[in-house]
């Protein structure tokens, strides 16, 4: 199981309805946004999807994501 980590600008409760439905279609994936973090953290946890569609994922909500 890989863990990613990316600095993202979800920040709020309604970032994070916004973002699931996108990442709900993720399969295999475990997804956490720590928005106490100054830098917003998202972190994933997957054995079936790379870094690269995550990022793309969650560029499709609408939001940003850069790896960490």
């Amino acid at each position: 199981m890989e863990t990613y980590r990316f600095k993202t600008n979800i920040n709020c409760g309604s970032c994070i309805k916004a973002v699931t439905p996108h990442m709900n279609k993720l399969e295999g994936v475990s997804w956490e946004v720590d928005t106490e973090n100054p830098d917003k953290i998202l972190e994933v946890k997957t054995d079936k999807v790379d870094a690269a569609e995550i990022k793309s994922t969650v560029e499709k909500a609408g939001f940003k994501a850069e790896q960490v």
